[in-house]
């Protein structure tokens, strides 16, 4: 909160979306604090707005249905530059400064939708297909705002968000289990011979078997391959401007790093301390500094 109260105190409007990030908690804020203020702003509106619609999905109070097709009304109005609600102004202001593409915000609402109607993904592939709607498209958003200049940087934004979302399914296997999600492909469960009733009764604090382990592991390594791929794909011309997405692959890679340390997930959810994510932040600045 102080550095809400140094805002106000230099005369600066400190902005909802500003608000609700800070208030997250989300482990992506350092990468954000990075940026100048101009990108900050528009970086907070994309993330609250991400938020607002996964709120409407996995809140008990959630909107549903009608939560989600009121925040695509209200993306419309943005793009038309008639906003309704405080944040679609944050938002509104942010497809002024960057041309975020249409396309990615009905994505990622396209996302949410399916956690409406599907708890079970038969193959990856069907899987992939959800993780691109709520995360990648999210980086196809965020690269914009970054001011990429190399289109294959696109590319990178993609195997990134699968990555990233990949790793959000390890490290919250459990909680979506309450909510009667399994979000691991049932091709893998039957790869590895787990049953669903294995899962669910190790989630709720049975002993997770070899099996159920080495399930886990697999998807870790896959999680692992995606993070690399994007890597790979990141043009040496980009990779300053990506410096906050590397920032945040770099706190996602330590929190699977962690969940593979512990051999599972399921004992509760896997965290890192904020000096720990303030200390990959920092190495990784100074390494996109370098030549």
């Amino acid at each position: 909160m102080a550095s809400v109260a140094l805002a106000l105190a230099s005369g600066l409007t400190v902005s909802l979306s500003a608000r609700l990030t800070r208030q997250s908690g989300t482990s992506f804020y350092y990468a954000f604090r990075i940026l100048p203020v101009r990108k900050r702003r528009a970086i907070y509106a994309l993330y609250s707005f991400c938020r607002m619609v996964d709120d409407c999905v996995d809140e008990p109070g959630g909107e549903g249905e009608a939560g989600l097709r009121r925040w695509a009304e209200e993306v419309q109005r943005c793009y038309e530059g008639r906003p309704s609600t405080e944040l679609g102004r944050d938002l509104a202001e942010a497809l002024f400064e960057f041309p975020i593409p249409r396309g990615c915000f009905q994505d990622i609402v396209a996302g949410c939708r399916m956690d409406l109607t599907t708890t079970r993904y038969p193959t990856f592939a069907d899987l992939r297909v959800y993780c691109e709607r709520v995360a990648s498209a999210v980086g196809l958003a965020a690269i914009e705002i970054f001011e990429y200049t190399d289109p294959r940087t696109r590319q990178y934004a993609v195997q990134l968000g699968v990555a990233l979302q990949l790793t959000n399914i390890l490290r919250d296997v459990a909680d979506d289990a309450g909510r009667g999600r399994i979000y691991l492909p049932q091709e893998d469960l039957a790869r590895f011979g787990v049953s669903e009733a294995e899962l669910l009764a190790a989630v709720k604090g049975g002993d997770a078997p070899r099996a159920m382990r080495e399930l886990l592991a697999f998807e870790a390594v896959r999680a692992r391959t995606h993070y690399d791929l994007a890597r790979d794909l990141l043009p040496a011309a980009d990779r300053k401007a990506m410096t906050p997405a590397e920032i945040m692959a770099g706190v996602y890679g330590a929190l699977l790093d962690e969940i593979v340390r512990r051999g599972s997930p399921l004992g509760g959810r896997v965290k890192l301390s904020r000096p720990r994510k303030a200390f990959i932040a920092l190495r990784t600045l100074v390494r996109s500094r370098r030549p």
